[in-house]
C-alpha cells in the first residue's frame, strides 16, 4: 500500500506527461479529466450556441428550463436518451450500429496530444502533429459508413459529400500545417511535431507563429481556419446537412442516442481543431506577452486573470438574478440563477489560492483560446450563408490548395534565409568587427 501511495505521489514533482512518465495512475486520471471536460464543454457549447444565436436574432433562446435555460442541454440529454432507438428495415444494422462509435472515437482519441500546459497532456509524442491530423481524419469512415449503412439516398448524398469535403480541404490544411512546422526548425531544439515542442519553440523564438515571417504566418493562418470550418462540417460548409436538399445529411435516419453520438463527435472535433490551431499559431498555453512582460510581478497579475475572469461571469448572474421579475413564479429561476454565480464566485475564490493558480494558469489560457475559435464557430453560423458544393470544392481545390503550396515555398525560402542570417551573416559581421578593432 504505501508503495502504491509513493508511486502515485511520485508524478507530483515530475515535468513530464504521465504518459511519458510512464505513470499509468495519473494517465487514467487525466483521460478521465479530459472525457469529462470535453463532455461538459460540449454541453456548455449546445447552450452558449443557442443563446448567443438568438441575441444576433433579436431574440432569447431556451429560458424555460432553468435560469436562462441553463438546464435545457440537459433536458435534451434526457429527451434523446429516453426516445425510441428506430433502425430501418433496409439497413445493414451492424454498420449501422458501428458508425456513430467511430465517429466519436476518432473525435476524442486525438486528445490524448493535446498539451494544454507542459505537463497537462495525457502524453507526448514526437509525432503528435500527425498523430492529430490522422486521427481526426478517421472521422470520415464513420460518416460515409454511417450514410452508407442507411440504405437511404440522403444519408449516402450526405456522407459523399462529407468525404469529398473532407479530403478536399485535409491537402491545404496539411500544407498550413507543415508551414508551421518549419518555422521550429529555428528554435534551438530544432524542427519537432511534438505539440508540446511547437509550444516550447514558440516560447523560445520569442514570437506566436501567428505572426511569424509575416504575413506568411497570417496566411496560414487563415488557411487552416477556413479549411478547420469545413473539416467540421460548419456553416458556411455544412453542405453534409443541408436542411433545404438532404434534410439531417448522413444522420438522417438516425433517431435517440445514436443521434446524439453524430452531435457530441461534432462539437468534439471543433474543439480538437481549435486545440491544434491554438497550439500552432497562438502559444498553445503560453499567456499574453510572455517574453516581453516577464518578471515575477507580471506572472502574478496575469495568474489572477483566471480568478477573476469567475468572479465577473458570479458578478453577471448576481445581477442578473436583482433584475428577474419579483414574481412567485419567478422564484425557482431566480434562486437557481443566484446559486449558478455562487458556484462561479466559489469556484473564482478557489483560483486565488497559491497551489491552485499555478497548477491551473497554463489550463486557463489554452482553453480562453480555444473558447475565442467556438465563437468564432458560432458567428459565422449567425453570418454566412451556406456555399453551393461547386463553390465549396472551388474554394478548397483552387484556392487554398494553390495558395498553401506557395505558402510553403515561401516559407522554406524566408526560413533558409533567415537562419543563414543568423548563423553565417551574423558572426562573420561580428567577427569582422572584432578583427577590425584589434587591428587598429
Amino acid at each position: 500500500m504505501h508503495d502504491l501511495v509513493q508511486y502515485i505521489l511520485s508524478y507530483l514533482d515530475s515535468d513530464k506527461t504521465p504518459g511519458a512518465a510512464g505513470n499509468i495512475f495519473w494517465a487514467v486520471v487525466y483521460v478521465l479529466l479530459v472525457f469529462v471536460g470535453l463532455s461538459i464543454a460540449v454541453i456548455a457549447m449546445n447552450w452558449l450556441e443557442r443563446k448567443i444565436l438568438a441575441h444576433m436574432q433579436v431574440r432569447l433562446g431556451p429560458m424555460r428550463v432553468g435560469p436562462h435555460g441553463l438546464l435545457q442541454p440537459i433536458a435534451d440529454a434526457l429527451k434523446l436518451l429516453l426516445k425510441e432507438d428506430i433502425i430501418p428495415d433496409g439497413a445493414d444494422k451492424i454498420v449501422f450500429w458501428v458508425a456513430p462509435f467511430i465517429v466519436v472515437l476518432a473525435a476524442f482519441t486525438v486528445f490524448v496530444v493535446v498539451p494544454f500546459g507542459p505537463t497537462h497532456a495525457i502524453t507526448d509524442m514526437n509525432i503528435g502533429i500527425l498523430f492529430m491530423l490522422g486521427v481526426s481524419s478517421l472521422a470520415v469512415l464513420g460518416i460515409v459508413t454511417a450514410g452508407w449503412a442507411s440504405n437511404s439516398h440522403y444519408p449516402l448524398i450526405g456522407a459523399l459529400r462529407s468525404s469529398a469535403q473532407m479530403v478536399s480541404y485535409e491537402v491545404a490544411m496539411g500544407l498550413a500545417v507543415v508551414s508551421a512546422v518549419m518555422m521550429t526548425s529555428l528554435s534551438e531544439q530544432g524542427g519537432t511535431l511534438s505539440m508540446i515542442g511547437i509550444v516550447q519553440a514558440q516560447q523560445q523564438q520569442e514570437v506566436w507563429f501567428l505572426f511569424k515571417f509575416f504575413p506568411l504566418g497570417v496566411i496560414a493562418f487563415g488557411i487552416f481556419a477556413i479549411a478547420m470550418v469545413a473539416e467540421t462540417n460548419r456553416a458556411p460548409f455544412d453542405l453534409p446537412e443541408a436542411e433545404s436538399e438532404l434534410t439531417a445529411g448522413f444522420h438522417t435516419e438516425y433517431s435517440g442516442f445514436r443521434w446524439s453520438l453524430f452531435f457530441l463527435a461534432e462539437y468534439s472535433a471543433m474543439i480538437a481543431v481549435s486545440s491544434i490551431a491554438v497550439t500552432l499559431w497562438l502559444g498553445g498555453w503560453l499567456r499574453p506577452f510572455p517574453n516581453a512582460l516577464s518578471g515575477s510581478t507580471w506572472d502574478l497579475a496575469f495568474s489572477l486573470i483566471p480568478g477573476l475572469t469567475f468572479l465577473f461571469f458570479a458578478a453577471i448572474c448576481f445581477y442578473n438574478t436583482a433584475r428577474m421579475p419579483k414574481h412567485p413564479l419567478f422564484k425557482i429561476q431566480t434562486i437557481g440563477l443566484a446559486g449558478f454565480g455562487a458556484v462561479l464566485g466559489l469556484v473564482g475564490l478557489l483560483l486565488f489560492v497559491p497551489a491552485v493558480r499555478v497548477r491551473v494558469n497554463d489550463i486557463f489560457w489554452f482553453s480562453a483560446k480555444v473558447a475565442g475559435f467556438m465563437y468564432l464557430y458560432i458567428w459565422y453560423r449567425g453570418t454566412f450563408p451556406r456555399y453551393r458544393f461547386d463553390q465549396l470544392m472551388k474554394v478548397g481545390w483552387k484556392v487554398l490548395l494553390p495558395t498553401g503550396l506557395a505558402l510553403l515555398v515561401c516559407t522554406a525560402v524566408v526560413g533558409m534565409r533567415s537562419e543563414v542570417w543568423a548563423n553565417v551573416v551574423v558572426p562573420m559581421w561580428f567577427g569582422l568587427m572584432d578583427l577590425l578593432r584589434r587591428i587598429f
